[in-house]
């Protein structure tokens, strides 16, 4: 079922009258829902957004998109059945709950809202994911940075279809072989820096066939720098011409197959191509995880206690709402049973509210350590600006006080592999919190989360092997199997050997080295 926000808006509700009474609602209790929440997120703080879109979902229909990864227009996948039985057998059993609602940072932004939910929950989860994350989606440099939120709809729509025509051409098992792989390094298929332009998802299909022919002509300048003899002797200047050719050191693994992967058919690298463009625009939200569901809790709290201090949503609705709020936002002690790490609405909301102290009411330490921000009155100035400029690494670096440290009873451990014993190594002093925070931002830096692993070279004047080296931080490792399966998968798009060498980058010493030969299951 969807409503749409399109239509003619009705008659406003007056401060003092009731958005609704009981836990039921209709179509029109949800659009008077969302121009009440939109009434406080606009002028009373400041916010901005995509149009909206809410489109009220079943309970397997919920389980559906988690299975998808939340996407709307998704190609098929073996993977998205088994996670769909996975989640349903779980909540069948009643070993898991459903998200209240599912966001999709597009333009219109659509959300996605159960329709098992009270009208309460429906008016919480409006304020959160309609102008929450809407809001943080349009604004945060990262997502203006990475994504199309205008294309991606229509880009998805493309890659569905695409895949279902090769499915049709050429079986589903060789497009069910390609996507494997392709999944298997999605991780490694993403831009890290900006590029000269930023992919216009609306225009791939019209671009697709110039792909084609620019890849079949570098394909052809690339494989026609061989030898012609066997054993000719390298030159400096013809390494450098091939890397430079092949723009190494490449570290987006799929980037590099698909445009040079000697063997890969048109269709096979335009599949490639969907993937990475997926990855990428998923890249932008696993470096604002914190940030994003603190913007989006902070923003519900306020919308949410200004309707009910305006006499829009009464007693019963409130504390229902307190209730599932507080929830949402407890964080467990470490030895309590449910810890499962640090939750970033506990983190994200905390942070936000203490910004707000921090503005509104100073202390002198806060002074001291927040010049810039401390006393300047204009809390949600600060907040957006920060939602637009930070990501969860910088933020926590940037903003996280003692005060909070103290609250949340952080400290420091460092457990080494070469010690008998864990150590304690930042206390509550005025080193122990700048080492906290400087530890505690980098457990959310993808740069220390994800390994450091790029294509350095190709041996095109031997067996054509794929040489790619792997930055080992503090001597830390690849896990043997996975590495083995995952350079599988690389060897198999390749179509030849692949090696990687895991290296200390302090020294330069070879730590580990995998080898994968290329399967004949693709050609």
């Amino acid at each position: 079922m969807v409503t749409s926000l399109s239509r003619p808006r009705i008659q406003p509700v007056k401060a003092g009258e009731l958005l609704f009474t009981g836990n039921d609602w209709d179509f029109d209790t949800i659009r008077r829902i969302h121009d009440a929440c939109e009434a406080v997120a606009g002028p009373e703080l400041g916010l901005s957004w995509y149009p909206n879109q809410i489109e009220i979902i079943t309970a397997e229909q919920m389980l559906d998109a988690y299975a998808s990864i939340g996407m709307p227009l998704f190609y098929k996948h073996w993977s998205f059945g088994k996670h769909f039985a996975q989640h349903e057998a779980s909540y069948r059993r009643g070993l898991m709950g459903l998200a209240y609602e599912i966001v999709i940072n597009s333009d219109p932004c659509i959300s996605y809202v159960m329709e098992e939910n009270t009208a309460t929950m429906q008016t919480l989860v409006i304020a959160h994911a309609a102008f929450g994350h809407n809001h943080f989606f349009k604004n945060n440099y990262l997502f203006k940075q990475w994504t199309d939120a205008e294309g991606i709809l229509d880009y998805l729509d493309f890659a569905k279809g695409f895949i279902a025509r090769c499915e049709e051409r050429h079986g589903q098992q060789a497009v069910e072989q390609v996507l494997d792989a392709a999944h298997a390094l999605m991780s490694q298929g993403v831009h890290r820096y900006p590029r000269k332009k930023r992919p216009d998802l609306a225009s791939e299909q019209r671009r697709e066939r110039e792909r084609i022919e620019h890849g079949e002509q570098i394909y052809n300048d690339l494989w026609r720098t061989l030898p012609n003899k066997p054993g000719a002797a390298r030159t400096d200047a013809a390494a450098d011409r091939r890397r430079a050719l092949l723009e190494l050191p490449q570290e987006n693994i799929l980037y590099f197959l698909e445009k040079v992967a000697p063997r890969l058919r048109p269709w096979q690298r335009e599949i490639l191509r969907i993937v990475r463009l997926v990855a990428q625009y998923f890249y932008p939200q696993r470096q604002t995880k914190v940030m994003n569901e603190g913007c989006a809790t902070y923003v519900h709290y306020r919308i949410m206690n200004a309707l009910s201090e305006k006499g829009q949503i009464g007693e019963a609705a409130y504390l229902e709402f307190l209730q599932s709020h507080t929830n949402v936002i407890r964080q467990p002690t470490y030895d309590d049973r449910s810890y499962g790490g640090h939750n970033p609405y506990a983190i994200g909301f905390a942070m936000m509210q203490d910004i707000q102290r921090i503005v509104e009411q100073p202390t002198q330490e806060d002074r001291v350590w927040f010049p810039e921000i401390a006393g300047t009155g204009d809390a949600m100035a600060v907040l957006r600006d920060v939602w637009e400029n930070y990501r969860d690494e910088s933020f926590i670096a940037q903003f996280l006080s003692p005060k909070l440290m103290r609250d949340l009873r952080l400290f420091h451990v460092v457990d080494d592999p070469d010690e008998p014993e864990l150590r304690v190594e930042a206390i509550h002093d005025e080193r122990g919190y700048r080492k906290m925070r400087r530890s505690f931002a980098r457990q959310y830096d993808v740069a220390w989360l994800d390994p450091d692993i790029e294509v350095v070279d190709v041996d095109l004047e031997g067996d054509r092997r794929l040489i790619l080296h792997h930055k080992a931080l503090n001597r830390i490792t690849l896990q043997k199997e996975d590495a083995a399966r995952v350079l599988q998968h690389l060897a198999d798009l390749w179509g030849y050997d692949a090696v990687l060498k895991e290296i200390d980058p302090a020294t330069g010493t070879v730590l580990a080295e995998h080898v994968a030969s290329a399967r004949p299951i693709f050609f």
